[in-house]
């Protein structure tokens, strides 16, 4: 942020503005290695920033605590809750700062608001529960996958209590409690089967494991379908900042004769849904489903989740009616020929796409960040968390792989095809909503059969006032 903000203010660092009637002096070389080194930096610190602090919040709750256990999930909330309000104040504020003061402070004021958050993160090192590292986790994935293939030819036991087990081994990555065995995936089992060459004292890791680190490797595995589902909720959450952002440029978003809604700042309104949607959702709608349920959170994530991508879908099947009025109008006036006269139909007919696209957000991505932490190993919390942006980054690719396809296969002899560059007027942006529609139709249908047969981890867990013995819970968090 700080190379990015002296790169605004220093003139030998960006290109000269241009002038009316001139052609604009495009950045050299050294301009250029700036600016891309400090994306790079930007986004190497995103990377470790977002997947991190989800799993650092939700671990100053005591998993072993009962009166803590149950505040973990409104953590998820109120998390997701500051970060849209960050976002909103982006889109706002900081954007009305670059456009009517400059870019220097309109990047400055974000590089002093991540001074300020480190100097707080500093001074509050003291108060937070720290979880010590215990060596790398998917050095422990490899060592099951080792051991399971190099017993491979062995016979599977008959009795799962046969298999290894070492609790003072596993005490470090199973403080909340340890993984108890599942029947699926029975051929990863033997990297804990007891062999006349293992030593049970000090075990070969990369020829015996426990029970636990298999069951690990498990609770990652059946994770993936259900990470896989939430790609494509983002590559319909991304056209509300490519196709979206031109129809909102070709409609009236004028509110006095002065005084125009920026084509960018339409997603206010996914931010206000979304942020409105989190409140009513810890406040009003988990105490009554409370009620029905007997689920402490209200409803399961996977419920949550189901419920997003339902309401995603009828946010992307509406962005396809409303782009037809809108070119509808456009035809009437006689415009289709016009791409930059403003069509006579006011931008605040996008208003219930973006806002159901807010609602679904505030659905789908806490319930997934939730269940990426809940159903991860202990230790790998982090590395689940960061694989939900991974989904993000994955729906953008996706979103840009779709529309290369539909240049491909959409084009006519005479070049045009569904989603031309020059006039979105000439084009069948309804048809693109709607294949986007029909995928996540066929999504929600896996998703749902992928909830019903997943298979939520069982732990066991030793209560801090629970002197007896260990309590078995499966799928503990659901």
């Amino acid at each position: 942020m700080i190379s990015l903000t002296i790169s605004a203010i220093l003139p030998n660092l960006r290109p000269p503005p241009c002038e009316n009637g001139q052609i604009c002096q495009q950045a050299n070389t050294g301009q250029l290695a700036i600016l891309y080194i400090s994306l790079l930096l930007t986004a190497i610190g995103s990377g470790g920033i977002r997947p991190c602090v989800v799993a650092f919040g939700a671990d100053q709750f005591d998993e072993t605590d009962e009166k803590q256990k149950t505040s973990t999930w409104k953590f998820f909330n109120w998390y997701y809750f500051c970060m849209g309000v960050s976002m909103l104040a982006a889109v706002t504020v900081i954007v009305y700062i670059q456009d009517n003061i400059g870019w220097g402070w309109g990047l400055g004021v974000p590089s002093i608001a991540m001074a300020v958050s480190i100097v707080a993160f500093v001074f509050g090192y003291p108060l937070y529960r720290h979880m010590d590292p215990s060596g790398s986790p998917f050095t422990r994935l490899v060592q099951v996958c080792v051991a399971a293939f190099k017993k491979r030819n062995l016979p599977m036991v008959s009795d799962a209590k046969m298999l290894y087990e070492n609790e003072e081994l596993d005490a470090s990555i199973s403080i909340a409690g340890r993984l108890m065995h599942t029947k699926q995936m029975k051929f990863l089992d033997k990297a804990a089967i007891v062999t006349e060459e293992d030593s049970i004292s000090k075990p070969n890791l990369w020829r015996l494991n426990t029970v636990h680190r298999v069951e690990e490797l498990k609770s990652l595995l059946r994770m993936g379908p259900i990470w896989a589902s939430g790609i494509l909720l983002f590559t319909a959450y991304v056209q509300q900042n490519t196709f979206s952002l031109q129809q909102a440029k070709t409609m009236d978003r004028h509110l006095t004769k002065s005084f125009q809604i920026p084509a960018g700042s339409m997603s206010v309104f996914t931010l206000t849904s979304m942020l409105a949607t989190i409140v009513f959702y810890d406040r009003v709608f988990v105490p009554i489903a409370r009620r029905f349920t007997g689920v402490e959170r209200g409803v399961s994530f996977l419920s949550r989740m189901g419920i997003g991508f339902t309401i995603s879908i009828l946010a992307t099947f509406m962005a396809g009616f409303m782009e037809i009025k809108r070119k509808n109008v456009a035809f009437a006036h006689g415009l289709a020929d016009k791409p930059h006269e403003t069509i006579p139909i006011m931008v605040f007919w996008l208003v219930p796409q973006y806002s159901l696209h807010g609602v679904a957000e505030a659905f789908i991505s806490i319930g997934h960040l939730e269940f990426l932490y809940d159903q991860a190993p202990e230790s790998m919390r982090s590395t689940a968390t960061a694989l939900f942006w991974m989904a993000i980054s994955a729906g953008n690719y996706m979103s840009t792989l779709l529309v290369t396809l539909v240049h491909k296969f959409s084009k006519g002899e005479d070049g045009s095809n569904w989603l031309p560059d020059d006039n979105l007027n000439k084009g069948r942006l309804e048809y693109f909503y709607w294949m986007i529609t029909l995928l996540q139709v066929l999504n929600l249908v896996y998703y749902l059969f992928c909830a019903k047969f997943y298979t939520f981890k069982p732990l066991e867990i030793a209560h801090k006032d629970d002197h007896k013995d260990h309590e078995v819970e499966l799928g503990t968090h659901v």
